[in-house]
Order: structure tokens, then C-alpha cells, then sequence
């Protein structure tokens, strides 16, 4: 504060004490609203100034305010309607002239159409007294929701069972469905659109009735099914055993007839050339006879078998009309005719099927005999050895000396061949004989055949 206070030099409003403001300005400080008077430098009041230009006479006049004189001269015509206007109820008051002209009058004529002419009713009694007169025109309950309960529960028979017999007497009245939902599910597919359609219509029980025709259906069609597979099933059993049965006993039948005829027909042509021994040796060449032709007749007492021989093993021609092969050239395994003065005369035939005729040969016994019939002359062997497996490619068995049949020497030696195991041709079963006698037929049959 000394220091706004200097000794000298500085003035302080024209030479004046700074402090001495109530003297100097009696009505400022008296009015604490006064503005427009100098600050202790001369200037103009700032916050009167402030304070001026926020004043706006046409829309908020301070009750009981006064304009500065600077800004009544730029609203004379406010003065007189402040001057009549009460400082207390400025805010609660209506102006005179609101409706009586202006934008308020333009107003009131452009919203004539939507008024009503009519006084408005007078408003009758409040809700209060509205609901006490509904109430009062009903006639109030003798007793609470509670009771009403209890009488609308003594107006009905009591039940003489509980819920669960009612559910079963219910059910009892209504037949069991015979399938549930799914079944239902599926009959409708089953039954197509038709019976769909119809199952839609109706109730309940057509539903029912259409699912159950279509599960018969459907159990119709499964069962036909099942009957067309086990048809098949019997129809192709059926085939397999009869293919069975002709490999078994019709090639049987088939193939002993074939051999048969064969060994007749040569016994007969034999007996009509006459030929005792005599004039035979021309027929003792091989090469007379053609693949296929039978030239001798093969026995095997012990066994009961009798069967022609014909040239060649080959399968279609010999083995399978129930013959047995002589292993030829045309075999390329050449080996010895019976009146060869030496060698190994080498046989096949089937052991099973098509007339098995060496189906057995594995029961001979060494001495067991084994008679070739030519056209002039009976050959007996006797069995030597058996070999009862070997190698279908073991060819060494059908070797002029077949040393497998424990022989060493040269001499008029016998091989049957047949396949093993039975009913298959796996390997291959081998027996050996050797020459004992050879008898002319004009001197007879052997006592092999005899006895």
C-alpha cells in the first residue's frame, strides 16, 4: 500500500489523497449502483462499464433498476411501461396487448377453424367417485375368491380316485397305439403323399389306421425282399450241389459208361479177327495206333477195375471219358509198350471223378497182381513198391529203370500214376510193378483173372 503511495512525483488523482475516496466522491460511495465515474486515475470504471453493456432494457429489466442516462437515450420508449409495471409481480404479469394485435392477433384468426364454440361441460364427479358408483350398481360378493373356490368345488362330484386313475381310465378309453411317433414317421414316408394327405385330414385314429397300413406295407415289402435274397441264396446252393453231384457221381457215370463200351468193343473186335498169338506181330508197332484209340485193357483184380487203354494222358481226349493214358510222345514222355522186351511202361488215370479208376491203388499190396490185355497176349506184374507223394514234376519215376522203386537191373517194369491228396491234384501218387508172366490168349486167361 506505500508503495501505490509515493512521496512525491506521482499523483494520485490530481494531487489528491488515494485514501480520501468518501470525501471526494460522496454519491459514488452513497450509491453503490452509481457508474461512470473515474477511477482514482482519471479512467472510467471498468466494471461499471461491464455492467453497462451487458443491460438490455427490452428483455431484462431489473425490478427496480435505473438505466444510466447514456443508455435511456437509446431506449426512450421503455421507460414509461417500466414506470407501470409492479417491481414485484413483473414476471406474473400479462401484457395488454397480446392478443389485441401483431403476430398474436395474425395467430388467433389463422387458428379460428380449430376452436369449439361450445362452453365446455362442467366436469363431473372425480374417478374416486365414479368407481364408487360402478361398484355400487353390482352387487357386492357375499364371500372372497377363496370361498367362490370352494363352492365351485362342492358343486362338482368329488373325484373317487386320485389323478393317476383318472389318466388310466382316460387311457383305458382310448385304444393303445400299436407304434409311436417314429413308426408314425415313417408309414407317412412310406406311404407317400396319399397317405400323408389322408392321415392329415383326419383325426387321431386315421392317423393311427394310415400308419399302421403303411408299417404293413412296409413289413410286406421288407418280407418280400428278404424272400427274393433267400431265394437266391437256395437257388445258387441248389446250383453248387448240383454242380457237386456231377463231378462226384454223373462225370462218374458218364465216364465208367464211356470205358465201358471201350473195353467191350475192343474185346469183341479182338475176337472177331480170330486172333490167337499168331500173325500179331504187325499190331505190336505203336505207331498203329492214333492219340486216343484204346489198344489194351487194363485189370486190377484186388480192386475190381477194368478199363481200356488209350494212347496219350491228355485230359480231354483219355482221362476225362474215364480211360487211363499211356504216356507217349506225344506227351514228351515216351515210354515202354507191354511187349517191349524192356522198359518202363508208364500209366495215368484220375483217382477221383470221371470214372476214378485208380482210386484205391494206394490199398495194392506188394504181389498184388496188375494184368495188361492186348490184342493177342496177357502181361501179369505183380506189385513191387508205392511211392504215396511226390512232385508232379518228378518225371523220374517213369524212367526205364526206376530206381525210386528200389530197382537196379533192367527189366519189363509197370508205373501207375494218380493224383494225392484225394480231390486234389496237389502231388502225385506213383506205383511200381514188375513183368511175372506173359500169356498168350489163345492159351487162356492168367490165373490172375481166373481165380
Amino acid at each position: 500500500m506505500t508503495a501505490g503511495h509515493p512521496d512525491g512525483g506521482a499523483g494520485w488523482g490530481g494531487g489528491s489523497d488515494a485514501y480520501a475516496y468518501p470525501e471526494v466522491y460522496p454519491d459514488v460511495y452513497a450509491d453503490p449502483y452509481a457508474t461512470g465515474l473515474p477511477d482514482a486515475h482519471g479512467d472510467p470504471d471498468p466494471y461499471a462499464t461491464a455492467v453497462g453493456a451487458l443491460d438490455d432494457p427490452l428483455n431484462d429489466p431489473l425490478p427496480g433498476g435505473r438505466y444510466p442516462e447514456e443508455q435511456q437515450a437509446y431506449a426512450p420508449e421503455h421507460h414509461a411501461a417500466h414506470d407501470e409495471y409492479d417491481p414485484e409481480t413483473v414476471g406474473l404479469r400479462r401484457p395488454a396487448d397480446l392478443n389485441t394485435g401483431g403476430r398474436h392477433a395474425q395467430g388467433e384468426a389463422d387458428t379460428t377453424a380449430l376452436r369449439t364454440t361450445e362452453p365446455a361441460p362442467s366436469p363431473g364427479p372425480g374417478r374416486a367417485a365414479r368407481r364408487r358408483a360402478a361398484n355400487a350398481t353390482e352387487p357386492a360378493p357375499a364371500e372372497g375368491r377363496a370361498a367362490r373356490r370352494k363352492a365351485a368345488a362342492a358343486a362338482e362330484p368329488a373325484p373317487t380316485e386320485g389323478r393317476a386313475a383318472r389318466r388310466r381310465a382316460a387311457n383305458a378309453t382310448e385304444p393303445a397305439p400299436a407304434e409311436g411317433r417314429a413308426a408314425r414317421r415313417k408309414a407317412a414316408a412310406a406311404g407317400g403323399p396319399p397317405a400323408a394327405a389322408e392321415a392329415a385330414g383326419g383325426g387321431r385314429a386315421a392317423r393311427r389306421k394310415a400308419a399302421k397300413t403303411a408299417a404293413k406295407a412296409a413289413k410286406q415289402t421288407g418280407t418280400a425282399i428278404s424272400n427274393v435274397i433267400g431265394e437266391l441264396f437256395i437257388t445258387t446252393g441248389v446250383l453248387l450241389l448240383l454242380f457237386v453231384v456231377y463231378q462226384l457221381w454223373w462225370t462218374n457215370v458218364q465216364a465208367r459208361a464211356h470205358a465201358n463200351d471201350e473195353a467191350d468193343r475192343l474185346t469183341e473186335q479182338w475176337d472177331g479177327n480170330g486172333s490167337g498169338g499168331a500173325g500179331g506181330e504187325e499190331n505190336r508197332d505203336p505207331g498203329t495206333f492214333s492219340a486216343g484209340e484204346g489198344f489194351a485193357i487194363l485189370y486190377i483184380p484186388s480192386l475190381d477195375v477194368r478199363v481200356p487203354i488209350a494212347e496219350t494222358v491228355n485230359p480231354e481226349n483219355v482221362l476225362d471219358k474215364g480211360m487211363v493214358g499211356h504216356y507217349s510222345e506225344e506227351d514228351r514222355l515216351p515210354t515202354a509198350m507191354p511187349w517191349d522186351e524192356e522198359g518202363n511202361f508208364g500209366i495215368a488215370g484220375h483217382r477221383n471223378t470221371h470214372a476214378e479208376p485208380f482210386r484205391y491203388i494206394n490199398r495194392l499190396e506188394p504181389g498184388d497182381p496188375i494184368v495188361v490185355e492186348t490184342e493177342d497176349t496177357f502181361y501179369t506184374y505183380e506189385m513191387a513198391s508205392r511211392l504215396d507223394s511226390t512232385s508232379p514234376s518228378n518225371t523220374a519215376v517213369l524212367d526205364p529203370v526206376p530206381d525210386q522203386g528200389g530197382f537196379t537191373e533192367p527189366g519189363r517194369y509197370i508205373t501207375l500214376t494218380t493224383c494225392t491228396p484225394e480231390f486234389t491234384s496237389t502231388y502225385r501218387l506213383i506205383v511200381w510193378g514188375q513183368m511175372v508172366e506173359e500169356r498168350p490168349r489163345s492159351e487162356g486167361k492168367p490165373d490172375a483173372l481166373v481165380n
